[in-house]
């Protein structure tokens, strides 16, 4: 695909502005085109030897506009979905139903893997999550009904026309968001759209027009009749983009927030107890950001972008609002906020279809995410340092990048005193783990020495006796074989007292 051909385009020459932007963009779609199997191409003739368009549409076009290429080809056709399995059937190795209903069948041929559904129109019912399909006739037609300009550009194969009826190209080099149709028409039609502009605020870091914006915070709740699941989704795709920040600051301002993470603009109103910022909400972000910095790349121990851990420091502080106490002398406090918290991201979480794992990983990194403050202000036993790493199990290196990100103090000397005080711990934990294999502290008797030497069937007394000795083990480190068999008795003779 080495060519592209002429530009359609409704608006008039006065009405669509030269741009320098857009012909630097349409050179980086040559170069990407170029690159794409010539089976491409084959399919194309096969549609149109049957009588049928097909062109290449959505987030592939603008992918490819934007100098990348995508692994999944996306096309539109005349052709109605019997028609396309048809076709698909003698072009690819393997075929399959994506979803027929919605007019979508999927095959592979070779590396090349394409999704092509036939053109449509799509809009809510009032009263329903699931939108109803309605097959159209034409690709202007098709590209009318997505959801903003930018992906409403396509290429007509096999000839490479490139097809542009809204101005994609222009918005594009602009960075705007802006919807083909009305922006009330268009949310009204699929309310998704509204977080789909939050996504790409973040991932493209675009901004969008007033009417999208006007839009958006008439018609937020709008959204509650879209599934969660769908929601997660797009709330998860935001949140591992690269501008996370710009995107949740778009659905806290337009109300989207209040209906998907009512938690988030919930925290504008809490002042911090260090009286350093605006309100939690600010903090809150920061923090994000600065966590997101922290994440390392693909061989390290975080490798971003982590979902968990920009989930954990957007709820860590959702339990502030329901702690909030003003005390004697005009302070603030949040007491127990992080226990609090813990359990309110776990209910948005679960109200979110979040699976268990993810559910239970959040949870624990926004209840564990003060515990270290008390480092800070008194040195800790090897007890207490590897209770915090044995509580904080596999979530350690999750729970060390949280914990500085929550640092946002602007006095210089009290940060740089912190972040000395966690470099003494994590030194004093790596120290620890090379002496004692930390990570996996276990007692020094297991359950099967325990049975033997005090002649026990299983039962709750192992369990006791076990986790005694794994209270030594924590108090004291690893004791000899001799010292644990003894202490063992002894607890045992103390339990027969």
């Amino acid at each position: 695909m080495a060519r592209l051909g002429v530009v359609s385009d409704k608006r008039s020459p006065a009405e669509r502005p030269a741009s320098a932007e857009a012909a630097t963009l349409l050179l980086s779609a040559l170069r990407v085109f170029a690159d794409y199997s010539p089976e491409v191409l084959d399919l194309g003739r096969r549609f149109a030897a049957a009588g049928h368009e097909l062109a290449l549409v959505g987030g592939p076009v603008r992918d490819a506009f934007l100098g990348r290429r995508s692994g999944d080809l996306d096309f539109a056709t005349s052709a109605r979905p019997e028609e396309t399995e048809a076709i698909l059937a003698h072009w690819a190795h393997t075929h399959w139903d994506i979803g027929r209903e919605f007019g979508t069948i999927g095959a592979r041929k070779g590396d090349v893997i394409v999704e092509v559904t036939t053109y449509r129109t799509e809009a809510y019912d009032p009263d329903s999550r699931k939108p109803e399909v309605v097959y159209g006739d034409t690709l202007a037609g098709d590209l009318s009904r997505r959801d903003f300009t930018v992906n409403a550009m396509a290429v007509r194969l096999p000839d490479l026309e490139f097809v542009d009826p809204f101005g994609g190209l222009d918005d594009l080099a602009a960075k705007v968001l802006r919807t083909p149709a009305g922006a009330d028409q268009s949310f009204d039609d699929d309310p998704l759209r509204m977080m789909r502009a939050a996504r790409f605020v973040a991932q493209l870091g675009f901004e969008v027009t007033e009417d999208v914006m006007t839009a958006m915070s008439a018609m937020a709740e709008r959204l509650e009749i879209v599934s969660a699941e769908r929601v997660q989704a797009e709330l998860v795709k935001l949140l591992v983009a690269a501008h996370p920040r710009s995107g949740l600051e778009l659905m806290v301002y337009t109300g989207l927030a209040g209906v998907v993470l009512p938690e988030l603009p919930g925290m504008q109103l809490t002042i911090d107890e260090h009286h350093r910022h605006k309100d939690v909400y600010e903090h809150t972000l920061t923090v994000l950001d600065q966590a997101i910095d922290l994440e390392t790349g693909p061989a390290g121990a975080v490798p971003g972008p982590d979902l968990v851990l920009r989930l954990a420091a957007i709820l860590h502080d959702v339990g502030k609002p329901a702690t909030r106490r003003h005390e004697p002398g005009g302070g603030v406090s949040f007491h127990h906020h992080e226990v609090v918290g813990a359990k309110l991201a776990t209910k948005r979480l679960k109200a979110l279809r979040f699976d268990k794992a993810t559910i239970a990983a959040v949870s624990k990194l926004v209840f564990l995410h003060l515990r270290f403050h008390g480092y800070g202000e008194a040195r800790w036993s090897d007890a207490a340092v590897r209770r915090y790493v044995t509580d904080a199990g596999e979530q350690l290196e999750r729970l060390h990048r949280l914990t500085r990100a929550d640092c946002t103090t602007r006095n210089q000397r009290k940060a740089a005193r912190l972040s000395h005080a966690y470099d003494d711990l994590e030194g004093r934990i790596a120290a620890l783990a090379e002496q004692e294999e930390l990570d996996a502290i276990r007692p020094d008797l297991d359950g099967n020495q325990i049975m033997e030497i005090l002649g026990l069937e299983p039962g709750r007394a192992v369990g006791q006796a076990y986790q005694h000795l794994l209270a030594l083990r924590m108090e004291h480190g690893p004791l000899a074989p001799e010292a644990a068999i003894a202490a063992l008795r002894q607890w045992w003779a103390e339990q027969q007292d």
